[in-house]
């Protein structure tokens, strides 16, 4: 299975899902850490202990772990980046599925195109590198490095 795809200018990384066991926990756990302080906070004013400043505390770093998690399920379940190539600059995006992080943006003056290996040698993936001499951008799609060596004679084509 290809990891990437191109068409209309546009490069799509796919992230290879993890299993559904594992996604299944990580979604569990965001929901967990995004309702159990809104339970304890319903219980806590229930039974007469008032609203306290620290009950915003605990809110705000469990909904910041909540919001972690969420992140990195949606990334192991819909996550892609998108590299958009147009005659005079390159964008990057995330895309997580429910919402985009990351946008970058470089002009495409002399482009280098190359290969980052990541992991074990054993695994032979690696992750693509587009780059001019002042800035680069490198994706974080772990992908088989053969995989991307057909790529980059794509790109080098345009």
């Amino acid at each position: 299975m290809k990891q990437f795809d191109f068409h209309a200018n546009k490069l799509f990384l796919k992230v290879r899902k993890t299993p559904l066991i594992i996604r299944v926990i990580f979604f569990a756990f965001a929901f967990a850490f995004f309702i159990l302080p809104i339970i304890s906070l319903i219980f806590s004013i229930s039974n007469g202990n008032g609203l306290k400043f620290g009950h915003f505390i605990f809110m705000g770093a469990f909904g910041l772990m909540g919001f972690y998690l969420l992140r990195l399920s949606l990334w192991n379940t819909y996550g892609n980046e998108v590299i958009e190539i147009s005659t005079n600059k390159i964008i990057y995006e995330a895309d997580y599925g429910w919402f985009k992080d990351g946008k970058k943006e470089i002009t495409n003056i002399e482009l280098n195109y190359s290969i980052k290996s990541i992991g074990y040698e054993e695994e032979n993936k690696g992750v693509l590198v587009i780059g001019s001499n002042e800035t680069k951008i490198e994706s974080v799609v772990k992908i088989p490095i053969p995989q991307l060596e057909e790529l980059i004679e794509k790109l080098k084509e345009l």
